[in-house]
């Protein structure tokens, strides 16, 4: 017997009840009204609910994180993920609390420091691949760039599968003045992509979740994965720098920024092993960073089960 017919079609691997548009909706304008505090209890108590109700995200949330605790049994990794759905949890009402704020700059840790090296490396002129995982609050690098360091950005993003969703994300990101580039809604994407980085702007990009064959393989925590194959491939052919970069909640509205070493993909060498080294290179800074807190890395479904599709992709 043969399978079904192997496409390009992005299976809807993340639909989940914590995406869809009632949920986000009601998050959305309720945490921008009520006191943190009180939106606090209500997430912690909404994620005892969801992780006691939603036994398929409980059991993906444990699933993920088995290669990083080979010895635990299965309770104890239940019990990380109702720590995951918790850490979820504050990391969006931060989000969505930040829009309002009038000092972005003071959300975050050493923000000068930090904005010294991106705009060090936005100086070369070439623009910049940002990129990051779903690990942390990486929503909120849009604020960090665009009103604490005041710097060009466009994001790269998947539409929402929720259209409710997909039009409050595109607003937030009108909002800041970021500028957006839906993949799949044209053949065209990577040469949007470079008109931007030729623009000298800083392109931001999930690189976790691949898009069908737009893939490289890599390995993550010893296991074979895919991260996205176009921001190397935009950096081999730009030479814009390429600077995986995570935030971290550290306390009440107050965020870690953890950019790792810049990676330079040299158009020197063979176009496929320089995207090759460079995807491991990325991939090696996403799992330093898991490995550090784990409770921040928000796959709600078996990622190890998507990875391991040959030919569809995620999204």
């Amino acid at each position: 017997m043969t399978g079904p017919p192997k496409t390009d079609t992005p299976r809807r691997w993340t639909l989940h009840g914590l995406n869809n548009g009632a949920i986000f909706t009601a998050t959305y304008y309720g945490v921008r009204t009520l006191p943190r505090a009180v939106s606090y209890a209500i997430g912690h108590i909404g994620t005892w609910i969801a992780w006691r109700t939603m036994p398929r995200t409980r059991d993906a949330l444990a699933h993920n994180l088995a290669p990083l605790f080979p010895g635990e049994d299965r309770a104890s990794l239940n019990r990380r993920a109702l720590r995951i759905l918790r850490s979820y949890a504050l990391d969006v009402i931060d989000f969505l609390r930040a829009l309002s704020t009038e000092n972005a700059r003071a959300m975050f840790d050493l923000v000068d420091e930090h904005g010294a090296v991106l705009k060090g490396l936005l100086a070369k002129g070439r623009g910049l691949i940002l990129v990051t995982g779903h690990y942390g609050n990486w929503e909120l690098g849009s604020l960090l760039i665009r009103r604490a360091l005041d710097m060009p950005l466009t994001i790269v993003a998947m539409a929402e599968i929720d259209p409710t969703v997909n039009r409050i994300r595109r607003e937030i990101r009108e909002r800041l003045g970021a500028e957006t580039i839906e993949v799949r809604q044209s053949l065209d994407t990577p040469l949007q992509i470079r008109r931007h980085l030729a623009a000298n702007r800083v392109v931001a990009m999930l690189v976790d979740r691949h898009y069908g064959r737009d893939r490289v393989p890599v390995t993550l925590f010893g296991r074979p994965a895919w991260i996205l194959r176009t921001p190397l491939l935009m950096a081999y052919v730009s030479g814009a720098p390429l600077l995986p970069c995570s935030i971290e909640r550290i306390g009440p509205g107050r965020f870690s920024v953890l950019p790792s070493e810049p990676i330079f993909v040299a158009n020197d060498r063979p176009r496929d092993e320089a995207i090759a080294h460079g995807a491991q290179q990325v991939a090696d800074a996403i799992a330093d960073r898991v490995r550090a807190h784990p409770e921040y890395w928000y796959h709600f479904y078996r990622y190890w089960d998507a990875q391991r599709d040959e030919y569809h992709g995620l999204d």
